[in-house]
């Protein structure tokens, strides 16, 4: 399946220059959704996966239908704040201000393999922060999945020796 084909590209937001990958065209089409989820599942088969993890909102969407798939648990790590029971926390950069994610002290066993899902790899601010949240519950990175990666912008460079899947590049 052509994947781009259910993607909708809005020019110029959310500021000009920007070219925005809107996946909800590619949610609300049942079959497109199934088979990427599907895709994605192929393409981690062989990472030995205890948990998967998802930043909110977007990588609930994605991991948590593909640790389905994959007959894992999902872990969700979501904005400060927002968790009720113990949390740790990192904060992070973003273009315009600072953010901070947050996981559940209890939500990752020491030593278990994670996968961290989302829907786009763009920078690697999230997706680095929601690393260091993992290991230091003591779990270990064994790779990340994603439905889209903007290549430009080198996202994968903040991710070291983890295994990096996308199942759609785009160079602009």
């Amino acid at each position: 399946m052509d994947f781009k084909n259910s993607i909708r590209v809005i020019p110029d937001f959310p500021q000009a220059g920007i070219s925005f990958k809107d996946i909800t065209t590619l949610l609300k089409d049942g079959e497109a959704y199934r088979a990427a989820i599907d895709e994605l599942k192929a393409l981690v088969a062989h990472l030995q996966i205890d948990v998967i993890a998802g930043p909110e909102a977007r990588g609930f969407v994605v991991g948590a239908p593909l640790a389905y798939a994959l007959g894992v648990g999902f872990v969700p790590i979501r904005k400060s704040g927002k968790l009720p029971y113990e949390t740790i926390e990192v904060g992070y950069d973003l273009e315009y201000g600072k953010d901070t994610l947050a996981v559940h002290t209890d939500a990752i066993k020491p030593g278990q393999n994670v996968l961290i899902a989302d829907d786009l790899l763009a920078t690697g601010g999230t997706i680095a922060t929601s690393v260091s949240l993992v290991e230091q519950l003591g779990g270990k990175v064994v790779g990340a999945a994603f439905l889209i990666e903007l290549v430009q912008l080198a996202g994968r460079n903040k991710l070291n020796d983890i295994e990096v899947v996308s199942l759609l590049t785009y160079e602009d």
